[in-house]
């Protein structure tokens, strides 16, 4: 089994209801339960001009990273969001696979580790709450560094429950 994590956001139709109902979706895809961070509201990065709520969650999983990345696809499809979109704009529902395993992959549609989330205090910050421990795979560098170096946002833990 590999260990997956998971950035999950959201800024539209309800995020927080949408954050849930993509919690339920990583239950059905994993034999256990998944580690769930906290929810944090943050400030958009980009045009979008509603707040976002992020999440990361760790889950172990026997799919292939592709076989991972169709299923996450097609949750977000079936949560309301258009297989196209404009980078950086208002969603219904985000998730980035940030790293699977220790695997680090480049291929067309696939980026393991995530190529931008050293730079998002929205991923990290949650990340550390699920693994404190955890460097990155392809530069070695541990996660309170990455915090230290990224770039301000607003960003705030909020008393949201899964």
């Amino acid at each position: 089994m590999a260990k997956v994590i998971l950035a999950l956001g959201s800024n539209l139709g309800d995020p927080h209801r949408q954050m849930k109902e993509a919690a339920t979706f990583l239950t059905e895809i994993t034999p256990q339960s998944p580690v769930l961070s906290s929810i944090y509201r943050t400030e958009p990065v980009g045009p979008s001009e509603n707040d976002f709520l992020n999440a990361v969650a760790m889950i172990e999983t026997a799919m292939e990273p592709h076989e991972l990345l169709t299923r996450i696809k097609e949750q977000e499809r079936k949560q309301g969001r258009p297989s196209r979109y404009p980078k950086w704009t208002a969603r219904t529902l985000d998730i980035d696979i940030i790293a699977y395993d220790d695997l680090v992959i480049e291929a067309d549609n696939l980026i393991i580790p995530h190529p931008e989330y050293t730079d998002r205090l929205f991923v990290l910050m949650p990340l550390k709450e699920v693994r404190p421990d955890w460097s990155d795979p392809a530069t070695g560098r541990h996660v309170d560094t990455m915090i230290e170096e990224a770039p301000g946002i607003r960003i705030q833990k909020t008393n949201l429950t899964w």
